[in-house]
């Protein structure tokens, strides 16, 4: 039941950002400052994500060492980094918030915020985020497809659903499809969660 909560708290926290992601920071802090509901939502729910996506992560590439290895042991290796990365991302959206309810001044606001950004520990965070959660759930995906523990569409989902969400991010496309490319995810979450659902523990185990 928890595999697919994960991303599924990502694909509303992607419709509910009150921002668009390539907006200035002038931009970004106006938004926040007009719903700050819904600023605050999306930290619970980047919070909800990242406690939800790294057990799961360890659920799905167990299920897919048994008969596809190489390819879990690299889907982890990536996608670990980039599924706690979300937590560098809500540094920055908590620090837009905190500066609209505390009253700074709109350019005391971007000082904070472009100060965070020049942070070299929070830029390798983001880094290892944007690398390591797209590469990462592709190679989940078809590490899942390749050993069986999901049918064809269900990995076909998983392996196209995060280079969408960074093609739409990147050109700024409609919320509802970013929403929608992680939707995705959360399906072939959802089908790794049905098999591991049907199988015995000793199905369970990894094989030499």
């Amino acid at each position: 039941m928890l595999l697919p909560i994960g991303p599924l708290c990502v694909a509303v926290l992607r419709l509910v950002l009150p921002y668009g992601t390539n907006d200035d920071p002038q931009a970004l802090l106006a938004a926040v400052a007009a719903d700050q509901a819904a600023q605050s939502t999306v930290l619970w729910l980047s919070t909800a994500a990242v406690l939800a996506l790294v057990p799961a992560l360890f659920a799905l590439t167990r299920l897919a060492m048994c008969r596809a290895p190489a390819l879990a042991l690299a889907a982890i290796i990536l996608a670990l980094p980039g599924y706690l990365g979300i937590a560098a991302l809500t540094v920055s959206d908590a620090a837009a918030l905190a500066a609209v309810t505390a009253g700074l001044s709109p350019a005391d606001s971007v000082a904070l915020l472009g100060e965070l950004a020049a942070q070299p520990a929070l830029t390798a965070s983001v880094i290892l985020f944007v690398v390591g959660h797209v590469l990462g759930t592709v190679l989940l995906g078809a590490a899942l497809w390749r050993a069986g523990a999901v049918s064809g569409w269900a990995g076909a989902a998983l392996v196209v659903s995060q280079p969408l969400h960074l093609a739409i991010v990147v050109t700024g496309g409609p919320k509802i499809l970013d929403g929608a490319a992680w939707a995705l995810t959360a399906l072939g979450f959802a089908a790794g969660s049905l098999t591991l659902a049907r199988m015995s523990d000793d199905e369970y185990e990894p094989r030499s």
